[in-house]
Formats: C-alpha cells, structure tokens, sequence
C-alpha cells in the first residue's frame, strides 16, 4: 500500500493534488491510518509521531504525489458578545473547561454543546448556530479525541478533576498550572511539578 509519511503545511505546495481526504477535527490527529481519498485512492498515513493536520495541508505521498486535507464542516456554535471584555469573559470560562474552541476575529467558535451555550448566553453572550470547518486553538498541545469531546457539562465545575485518568487531585481548581504541559501531545505523561498540599 502506498505511505504518505510527511505533512506539508497549506500554503507551502502548489501542485494538483492525486485525491483529498474530508475529515473532521477528530480525524485530523493522526499518525498511522490507513485513508481514502474521495477519488478512491487508498494509502496509508504514517507519520514519525502524530500530527494535527489542518485543512490545505498536503501528505506527501512515497512517490512525490500529494493528496490534499480538507476539513469538514461541523455542527458549531458562534459565539458574540456586545464588546472584548464580554468575549474575553467567555472566553476565560470556555478555557476553564479545556474546551477546544477557535478563535475568530469578532467571535468564538465551539462545538454545540447545549450547557455550554446557555453558559454563555447567561453571561450576556448571543449564540449562532452553523455548520463550518472546526479549527481550534491548541492543536499543537491537545489531543483530538479528548479536545473535541469536552467533558460532563452538568455540573458547576467543581469536581475532581477526574476527565484524565492521571492523578493531580490536590490542585486548586483555579486552573494556573501550565496548560502546554497539562495537555502534552504524549497524553500519557503529566508533569505537574511539585503537588500542592
């Protein structure tokens, strides 16, 4: 079977591409799947570690041909404010929760997630509903799988903290731990330093 086993980013090729994948934001950290194209070409992605591709990315093929990454659309919510400091608060409660959210530059998008909307609109906030392509921030340090899953909403965010199988019980729930080494790519290893008594 054919391996594509480099990412180039968008913008950085400009051949015709042989075929393109559509996946969404889960479907873009990979390292080793097997895809197909919706041209019908089958290989296998088989990076060095795993990668958060982006829509415009192009995988290389074995035999120098590229096949494109295009992003599908979503179920999203947009979310607006009456000024910065409205968007800012939101935004300080979407990150308290380790939501992956993208940012926009008048609005915040996150996948719909009805508790979380009603948070918002609580908070003065309106709430679009749309259909797009999901790009958050934080790719670099958060895992697809768990970032786009979120945790149990039903709460008031004042539980253990037991949404990671790793222990770190006795921290302040204040969120002032790293976050860059909270959400390691090897999501196995959690380094928080010395723990709070």
């Amino acid at each position: 079977m054919l391996r594509a086993d480099r990412v180039i980013a968008a913008g950085a090729w400009s051949e015709e591409p042989i075929d393109t994948v559509v996946l969404d934001f889960d479907e873009r950290y990979r390292r080793r799947f097997v895809m197909t194209g919706v041209g019908g070409l089958a290989f296998l992605l088989d990076l060095p570690e795993a990668a958060m591709l982006r829509g415009g990315d192009g995988l290389k093929l074995e035999d120098g041909r590229i096949v494109e990454v295009l992003a599908a659309p979503e179920a999203l919510a947009e979310i607006r404010a009456a000024d910065a400091l409205g968007l800012m608060r939101v935004a300080w409660h979407l990150g308290n929760r380790h939501l992956a959210v993208e940012i926009m530059p008048k609005a915040l998008r996150i996948r719909r997630d009805a508790i979380i909307e009603e948070m918002a609109k609580r908070l003065g906030a309106s709430v679009i509903a749309l259909e797009a392509p999901f790009n958050p921030e934080g790719g670099a340090y958060v895992k697809a799988e768990e970032a786009g899953r979120g945790h149990d909403h039903g709460h008031a965010h004042d539980h253990g903290h037991d949404h990671h199988d790793h222990a770190h019980r006795g921290h302040r729930h204040d969120h002032d731990h790293d976050h860059a080494r909270h959400h390691d790519l090897d999501h196995g290893r959690h380094d928080h330093g010395p723990k709070r008594g």
